[in-house]
């Protein structure tokens, strides 16, 4: 076997690499039965090798010169491996410690079975650096199932992934906890077959190279922090950002003090659409190399993208020659429209804001949580708060710590505060009052803060108290809660749509359908608010209107049963007439005329008002016309018409004495009973229950 270079050096070694260690490998002859033989310089303990037998039958070589210089390999004398005499009796080592060694088993040729050896590795047998020490530690702790071992030859390896290491308990063919297990992977990277092997053969120290570039063959392969940023650079023309990130980092863990590391990794981060980290790694790219104008570029064209222009534009000139043009073209563009963002909020023009931050994302800022913010507080603004959601939706989604972090304890704030208005307007309260009280924190001077604050607490509390009225089904009292919330923030659409409930409730159909198209208003696809307006409609037999709001519903959600079902039922409405769907009862002229007791019961026991008229077939037309005006003017009331001589036990069931008579149900319950011939008695009675 030729000698290998430094470069392509195998083993199982990098980790001591990495963490300040270097070794130096013994260059083999042709014959395998031969080793070079080194003087050593100090108190250097001689190691004793397998016998030439041994290795010409492919046994495993249980020992590795390390040391951490850098010269040349045939200038490195610190340690000796003797050749053992020609009667040398091989005899177990004899290690101090308190705990038993790992077992690492060798790999014995088909010639070496029977007399095959087991190598007993001593737990601290060789002396190993704090830093990879606590390298190792950090590994299992974040990995949790990973184990590093040390292999005879000291160098670091990972249990399953060489071919001469087996776990502990295994059968030989366990690919558990392989090295690959433990790599960041991209959707373009394709898995790898389950075929029972591992990802990387070894024979010896000498690694046979995978399928799969990436962090593996760092650690597979010895080589120095430039090989390991080339490593990366490849990974990320290949599009695989994660691994690329890990070899950057791992360069970086050798050598903090490159700023290209930096660069590098910065360009890995953007990639992962992890801008703000890319941009404090660009800052430290900076701070250790002031002139680096690759770092300049790259952080400039990271500030045009998160709404930093000025910035940017410092950034540039400092690039020089690798200030990229079409970047900077960008950032005059983004800082125009900014400066006019700002004095249209002082102006309060939330029209034309709303146009400007567009313009400023479009022209670069597509990652700016600032701007993003911005164009949703005009949008809230102008009541268009269903777009000022989907908006903040569309917005970065950076950590708020890292955000103060980089935009600061202002921008923050401003930001926090939209977030508290966007969630409080889609229904998410907790999250509202979350976001309020963390900009309080940041600027607890900011009346603005105080304000919205204060706001968004009593909003969360009227919907909850609100909310538990209804539950326990005091529909009035849930009411008021409700509209005490919508004193402080009249246009919030899941207030309206609750309130409409309770009015749902009450019977105040007309006033429902009211709450709820203005919830509409303000978030045309507000589902719950639609579908409870399309009830309304039907109780109020607006067959059209509801079919309408159904079928819009159904375009959203085609499997909605709920919605199918009351779309059926207003389209047999509307194809019968004035057939009642509701066990025989006949609408005539709109108002109910029951013809069966069980049409009855239905009517007057469900939530709502209803008024009955009781009355003889040749009944006053007078009493007729009245009702149809009243019907007319309390849309949202039942009413309902009952001729005794053909439903007699209803009348004898109400105790109807004289005709024509009036009976006044509320939720279920008689309420009052009128004579027929006092109709402003009725309509007083009418508003009085409708109000209450």
């Amino acid at each position: 076997m030729g000698e290998i270079s430094p470069e392509k050096r195998s083993g199982c070694g990098l980790l001591n690499v990495v963490f300040g260690r270097r070794s130096i490998w013994p260059r083999r002859s042709t014959s395998t039965g031969s080793l070079h033989t080194y003087t050593p310089k100090n108190n250097v303990t001689l190691v004793q090798s397998m016998p030439a037998s041994s290795r010409q039958s492919g046994g495993f070589e249980g020992t590795t010169i390390l040391d951490s210089s850098d010269a040349p390999l045939h200038k490195q004398v610190d340690r000796v491996i003797a050749r053992p005499g020609q009667n040398h009796a091989r005899s177990p080592p004899v290690y101090q410690q308190h705990h038993p060694p790992p077992v690492v088993a060798a790999r014995n040729s088909p010639s070496q079975q029977g007399h095959g050896q087991v190598c007993k590795v001593p737990h601290n047998g060789l002396v190993i650096s704090g830093e990879l020490e606590s390298m190792i530690i950090d590994h299992q702790q974040s990995k949790g199932a990973g184990k590093l071992v040390r292999a005879s030859s000291s160098n670091v390896m990972l249990f399953g992934n060489l071919g001469n290491l087996r776990q502990h308990g295994s059968n030989g063919n366990s690919t558990a906890n392989n090295v690959l297990d433990y790599l960041p992977k991209t959707a373009k990277e394709e898995q790898s077959p389950s075929n029972g092997k591992y990802s990387t053969s070894v024979i010896g120290n000498v690694v046979k190279k995978s399928e799969k570039p990436s962090l593996c063959r760092a650690i597979s392969t010895r080589m120095d922090p430039e090989q390991l940023k080339i490593l990366g650079n490849e990974d990320y023309k290949n599009g695989r950002f994660a691994e690329a990130l890990a070899l950057y980092d791992a360069a970086i863990s050798i050598d903090p003090n490159k700023a290209s590391y930096r660069s590098n990794k910065s360009a890995a981060l953007t990639a992962l659409g992890r801008l703000l980290e890319a941009a404090f790694e660009c800052r430290e790219a900076i701070r250790i190399d002031p002139y680096y104008q690759r770092a300049h570029n790259r952080l400039a064209t990271l500030y045009v993208r998160l709404g930093e222009a000025e910035k940017a534009a410092y950034h540039f000139k400092q690039a020089g020659a690798e200030a990229d043009p079409d970047s900077m073209i960008k950032a005059k563009k983004v800082q125009v429209h900014l400066h006019k963002c700002t004095e249209l909020k002082r102006q309060r023009d939330w029209n034309t804001l709303l146009k400007e931050a567009t313009l400023a994302i479009a022209a670069g800022a597509d990652s700016a949580p600032l701007i993003f913010s911005l164009k949703a507080e005009a949008l809230i603004k102008l009541h268009k708060h269903q777009e000022a959601d989907e908006t903040m939706a569309k917005g970065p989604n950076f950590d708020i710590d890292e955000c103060i972090k980089f935009f600061g304890p202002i921008g923050s704030t401003s930001l926090l505060l939209v977030h508290a208005q966007v969630n409080m307007i889609a229904g998410r309260f907790d999250d509202a009052v979350a976001a309020a009280e963390r900009a309080s924190r940041l600027d607890a001077n900011n009346k603005e803060v105080n304000k919205i604050l204060r706001r968004t607490k009593a909003v969360a509390l009227a919907r909850s108290k609100g909310n538990d009225l209804f539950k326990a089904a005091r529909y009035s009292e849930a009411f008021a809660a409700y509209g005490e919330g919508l004193n402080h923030d009249p246009y919030n659409a899941v207030l309206l749509c609750n309130r409409a409930a309770c009015r749902s409730k009450l019977g105040q159909f007309e006033k429902a359908i009211e709450d709820c198209s203005a919830a509409l208003g303000v978030r045309p696809f507000y589902s719950k608010a639609r579908l409870r307006r399309g009830h309304c409609y039907a109780k109020l037999g607006k067959w059209e209107a509801c079919i309408q709001d159904c079928e819009m519903l159904l375009t959203e959600n085609p499997n909605d049963e709920e919605v199918g079902k009351l779309l059926k039922e207003a389209r047999a409405w509307r194809q019968q007439g004035s057939q009642n769907m509701k066990n025989g009862g006949v609408h005539s002229n709109e108002v109910v005329l029951v013809s069966s007791n069980e049409c009855f019961r239905d009517y007057v026991t469900s939530p709502g008002l209803s008024v009955v008229l009781f009355f003889r077939k040749l009944g006053d037309s007078i009493i007729m016309q009245f009702i149809e005006h009243l019907h007319k003017r309390y849309p949202s009331v039942n009413f309902l018409k009952v001729e005794v001589e053909d439903n007699p036990s209803i009348a004898k069931s109400e105790g109807i004495n004289s005709l024509p008579a009036f009976i006044i149900y509320k939720n279920g319950a008689r309420a009052r009973e009128v004579p027929g011939n006092s109709h402003d008695l009725l309509e007083s009675s009418i508003k009085f229950y409708v109000s209450s």
